[in-house]
Parts: C-alpha cells; structure tokens; sequence
C-alpha cells in the first residue's frame, strides 16, 4: 500500500519512512526540503537497499500536491509531518508558524478529500497540553492555554481535524502526541541536522562534544525539579517512528479520530541526559548555565497506556541507546567535513 508522507526527509520522517519499507509499505515523500537536506533520501535509499519515489514540493501548493494524489491513485494513508517545529523560533516569528502549519495542513486535507484518502496521521505534540496540571500527563488531560506560537498551531491543527471528523465520517485520523524525540538510526546515515543552533538538547551536546559549539547552554537549573532542570519524556526516535506504523496499521471501529500520546513514560532532567551522554561516550561536555527559554515548562512527561493497549506499541530503546546512536550519526557527519 502507498503512503504518503510529508516532510519525509525530516529527522522523524525519513526514520518512519524506513519504518513503514520494513512493515511493506510503498512510502512516498513529498518535502520542500527547508529542514531537511535533499541527500537525506539518498540516505534512506542506502538504509532500505531500494530506491523510493519523493517530490520537491511545498505543501501549501495545492495544484502540486494534487498532482501526487493524481499520479498516484492508489496511496490509501497520510502521515503528516511538514511544519516548523521551532518552539524558540516560533515565539520570535509567529507569523510564519501560524501561516505555514496551518496552510499545510489545510492544503493536505483538501488533497486527502478531493481524492478520497481516508487514512491520515497527524503529528500532534505534547505541547498541546500547555503546562501540565499533573504528570504523568494522559489523554484525558485538558488542552491547556499554549505556552508558544508552535504549541497554538498543534492545538489549532487538532481542533481542524476534529472538525472535520464530525462532518466527515468516512475520515480515519490519528493524532500522535509527541513527547521528545532523540536519537538517530543504528546505522549513522540519518538523525537530527537541524539548521543553524539547535533548538533540541541531543544536537546541542553531540555538537558541543565534537567541537562544533564552544560550550552546552543548559536553559535554567532553578526550575521545582529534583536537580533544578527540565523534565521531559525523551524517546527514541525509531521507537516514535514505529508508532506511525501501528497508527496506520490499526482501524478504529468505535470512533474516526483519536489521540495518542507518543513517548516513554519516563521523566528524565535534561542534567541526567547531559550525564547519561558523558558516561556512554567518556567525553566530558563543556557547558554553562544560561537563562530559562521562552515558552519552556518544567516538567512534563507521558502516561503511555493507551497506545500500549490500543495500538499495541511501546518504547523499546532506552537512553543510552538514544545518545550512543546520536554520537554515532555525529561523528558520520565529522567524516562527511
């Protein structure tokens, strides 16, 4: 079965394209390559031993993305990445969030109902939840005021599908809620490159161990946690890619939306990630504290039960797998210099 996948040479997107190959799914990427690099594909070509089909098109462009439904009749399911993802970036330029994530999405759902695709998972975002009123956060958790422009439209974006599910009865959706990905492929041909600063943690300390930054900035330690850093549910990026899968795999007969939280079910502090990091690789991390980050949050992490008995997925990779295959992808770009 054909898939399409948008933002397909993301940090997630090109890891749940390797995914869905492995299940026996024909994935097909479409990506205006703005987060992403073109020999990503390349890449994941090398990872699957086979080449795929990919477009260099902007979603917003509907009469382009048409043109992929129309020469591929058969795809039967959308996974839907392509958005900004920068909560620090959002908050300095929430024009460009509001007017890009939304777009997107708006084109693509257009797309799906023009052609008659009923399957369509979204990626959601912990972020919906805003500053949570307990953790581990479930599902039933209030959507809470945004802490961010890039929260808002993860809420917004939600709150159009839901929409168009109660209209539209035929739609299947699931809405995967991400905590915080990490990690890389085994492999060290794909991972996380982002543009410019990192906006992520792991980025920030493989550069910083290899050189490429002076020091690790680590945004506040006086936070009401137990060492005075963030909390946050980090996940293994494969293990988030394979949530995609089981989304597209499973059909659900009581209702046509439903969402998912997507993470590890364990807080961890971005201090036990800097450690964690230090003791796998024997590399001591330059670092400094800085002030706390616009829109960050103490802490937060997920209640996992529902996608463990519905979807029947959970997290297999631990942290120490997530930061030594992010070294390895690293030290993969330091021999590309």
């Amino acid at each position: 079965m054909k898939i399409l996948v948008t933002g397909g040479a993301g940090f997630i997107g090109s890891h749940t394209v390797v995914e869905l190959v492995s299940a026996g799914y024909e994935p097909i990427i479409v990506d205006n390559f703005s987060n992403s690099e073109r020999k990503v594909i390349g890449k994941i070509e090398e990872i699957i031993e086979q080449k795929i089909t990919s477009y260099d098109l902007d979603c917003r462009n509907q009469k382009a993305l048409d043109s992929v439904f129309a020469e591929h009749p058969d795809i039967t399911g959308v996974i839907h990445f392509a958005a900004y993802k920068s909560v620090s970036e959002s908050v300095n330029k929430p024009e460009r969030y509001y007017e890009n994530n939304l777009a997107s999405l708006t084109s693509i759902c257009t797309s799906i109902e023009k052609y008659g695709v009923r399957k369509f998972v979204f990626s959601s975002s912990c972020t919906v939840y805003g500053i949570p009123e307990q953790v581990p956060v479930d599902e039933h958790h209030p959507i809470g005021e945004a802490t961010n422009p890039y929260a808002h439209t993860k809420q917004i974006s939600e709150q159009v599908l839901y929409g168009l599910c109660k209209y539209n009865k035929a739609l299947n959706v699931v809405l995967l809620r991400y905590f915080n990905p990490i990690g890389a492929h085994p492999s060290g041909l794909i991972g996380e490159l982002p543009e410019g600063p990192p906006d992520n943690l792991v980025p920030f300390i493989t550069q910083t161990a290899a050189g490429w930054r002076d020091k690790l900035v680590i945004f506040g330690n006086d936070y009401e946690t137990p060492d005075g850093t963030c909390i946050r549910d980090f996940i293994h990026v494969q293990d988030l890619a394979r949530a995609h899968v089981k989304a597209i795999q499973w059909e659900d007969t009581a209702g046509n939306i439903e969402a998912f939280n997507i993470g590890s079910g364990r807080g961890h502090s971005v201090k036990e990630i800097v450690d964690t990091f230090e003791k796998q690789t024997r590399i001591n991390v330059a670092k400094e504290i800085g002030q706390r980050r616009a829109g960050d949050i103490p802490a937060i992490f997920a209640s996992v039960e529902k996608a463990k008995n519905i979807l029947n997925w959970e997290a297999k990779m631990t942290i120490d797998d997530a930061v030594n295959h992010a070294w390895k992808w690293q030290q993969s770009l330091e021999n590309k210099k």
